[in-house]
């Protein structure tokens, strides 16, 4: 395949992918009628850790399980250039989610059980993408050059830059120990309530262009179906707590939806 990549079908990773196809799907159904309960919808009673805990311990096993299936890879195999430039990109945005937003956050705490299913989910999405690149996939070299790699990389960083910004303003809302909520105002906030959570999604598209795989698209795929709904009902809170919340921002997708 000519600047493309080769793979096999290993029935794990098919599996796995059509999991999170399901799964994104399943969410998506229950999202509309009752978002996750965590963060402003979690409920004021249940054994919950620190936010800051909580994410650490929840999004570690993305971080640690692809750099573990990496230390276990024999040398030589799956160990490419490509391989390496896309096992960055999904270990970049775990390293920044446990080790610098969970030690920022001002969140709410989370109760045990999210805190449990997200840690096994994590760790699952994170050998189901390691593995598929180290072991599954051999990319040519002139995939290196390709307009599909510079327009996913682009659009990744894009992504990373609006989720982290997004951060940072919300982040700024509160003083330490505060739980009040105010209208997030700048950046992509001037036109979606989730802008952390576009920021997010744009990543995860521009992991799945650049790889091209479809363990990579089942993960945008499920990345959509799970936070494009709480960013519909975020948007439909602000509105329901603040008459001045500006009419014109949109949920999700600037001037659209």
């Amino acid at each position: 395949e000519r600047g493309g990549m080769t793979s096999c079908r290993e029935s794990s990773v098919f599996y796995l992918s059509w999991m999170l196809i399901i799964g994104g799907v399943v969410l998506f159904w229950r999202q509309q009628r009752v978002c996750a309960l965590y963060g402003r919808y979690a409920p004021g009673q249940g054994h919950c850790w620190p936010a800051g805990l909580a994410w650490f311990l929840q999004e570690v096993p993305a971080l640690l399980t692809p750099l573990l299936l990496l230390l276990w890879t024999e040398e030589g195999s799956g160990s490419g250039t490509g391989t390496l430039v896309l096992l960055c990109t999904f270990v970049l945005h775990y390293s920044y989610r446990s080790l610098i937003y969970a030690f920022l956050t001002r969140g709410r705490p989370v109760p045990l059980r999210i805190i449990v299913f997200s840690a096994a989910f994590c760790g699952l999405n994170g050998f189901l993408q390691g593995h598929h690149l180290l072991h599954c996939t051999h990319f040519h070299h002139t995939w290196m050059t390709a307009v599909r790699l510079a327009a996913g990389w682009f659009l990744f960083l894009v992504g990373l830059s609006i989720n982290i910004h997004s951060d940072h303003i919300l982040r700024n809302l509160r003083k330490p120990g505060e739980l009040i909520y105010r209208i997030p105002r700048g950046g992509m906030f001037e036109f979606v309530s989730g802008a952390n959570f576009l920021g997010e999604i744009l990543e995860w598209c521009g992991y799945a262009v650049a790889a091209g795989s479809f363990p990579a698209w089942a993960w945008a795929f499920f990345t959509v179906c799970s936070i494009g709904p709480r960013a519909c009902h975020h948007h439909r809170d602000y509105q329901q707590r603040f008459e001045d919340y500006p009419p014109s921002r949109k949920a999700i997708i600037p001037f659209l939806l």
